[in-house]
């Protein structure tokens, strides 16, 4: 059992964990199919009224020596226990909320801002059914490049009707200038980016900052989970059944952050106020029974909190 938990900003009765209805999974029939996926490149599940879609971006190289930073064992101990070698095949995961009025997509993946294994999002869409002008929502966890990238093409919106919802801290960190200096050299690009891709939902009206209490629909909330970057957010969906915590890039490598929650990456903005908040996060989810959704969790990316020998583990959501 976990025990001495945060107080959280939502109701935090245990709730029994949601128990989708699996209703499909296929390949998106894209061109250079993401060798790194054994199984299908979406999968759908139905918790009551909603539908939940993975839709998988791609795949990016994660050389973990590189990466990943502090941790109380070496990293290659870590990473043995793991089952992992220094080179790690990290999934990029977009989500797809459907209530069968509103369609809400958290995330939207790489577009061409990163390498050819991503951006495949648009094309996971189309072959789960749904064009971009079915989206009226694009809830973003933070701007990094392989969370944004997919709004645009060419200067243009990809999404022609969705408005898209930024955290204010967010906004305010990366559309500055103030802040270069203090980010590792490896998203300073991300400053310009972030002012490029969303110019086009800005121009158009379609761009909303909100602040850590913000709601949609009435059954989905942000969740502050700051520290990657100075925005980062996750967001709650409530079902009939329990909670599904979408939650960004809380961690990249699960096998290892999770059995110890001090590892950060070379990338978060704040690596102690990352590795408090990924702490305290696992220990209240593991003791609510939440589902989790994460942008790095091996594909389709959905699973729960566990306990094992060495911390926390990941349980992936059986099919």
């Amino acid at each position: 059992m976990c025990s001495d938990l945060p107080v959280l900003p939502m109701d935090s009765t245990h709730r029994h964990r949601p128990t989708p209805e699996v209703i499909g999974s296929c390949h998106a029939g894209v061109a250079g199919t993401d060798p790194r996926c054994d199984g299908p490149m979406i999968r759908r599940y139905r918790f009551g009224s909603i539908t939940v879609t993975t839709l998988c971006d791609g795949h990016f190289a994660l050389a973990a020596h590189d990466i990943l930073r502090g941790g109380h064992a070496p990293l290659d101990a870590m990473l043995g226990q793991a089952r992992l070698g220094n080179v790690v095949p990290s999934h990029v995961n977009a989500f797809l909320i459907d209530d069968g009025e509103h369609r809400a997509l958290i995330d939207v993946g790489a577009g061409d801002l990163q390498d050819d294994t991503l951006g495949h999002v648009r094309a996971r869409l189309e072959a789960a059914g749904h064009g971009v002008d079915d989206i009226d929502t694009i809830l973003l966890t933070h701007l990094h490049p392989d969370h944004i990238g997919g709004l645009t093409r060419h200067g243009e919106a990809v999404f022609p009707r969705a408005t898209v919802h930024v955290a204010g801290d967010e906004a305010r960190f990366w559309m500055g200038e103030s802040a270069r200096d203090d980010v590792d050299a490896s998203v300073v690009a991300t400053f310009a980016h972030a002012r490029t891709i969303l110019r086009p939902y800005m121009d158009d009206g379609r761009y909303r900052t909100f602040e850590p209490d913000a709601t949609w629909y009435g059954y989905l909330g942000a969740e502050a989970l700051a520290g990657h970057t100075p925005g980062h957010t996750g967001y709650r969906l409530r079902v009939d059944t329990g909670d599904i915590i979408f939650c960004g890039d809380l961690f990249h490598v699960a096998g290892v952050q999770l059995a110890d929650p001090s590892v950060t990456v070379r990338y978060d903005s704040h690596p102690a106020q990352a590795h408090a908040v990924r702490e305290a996060f696992l220990a209240r989810t593991c003791a609510r029974g939440d589902l989790v959704a994460a942008a790095h969790a091996p594909f389709p990316g959905i699973g729960s909190v566990g306990r094992d020998a060495r911390g926390y583990a990941w349980i992936p959501l059986s099919d």
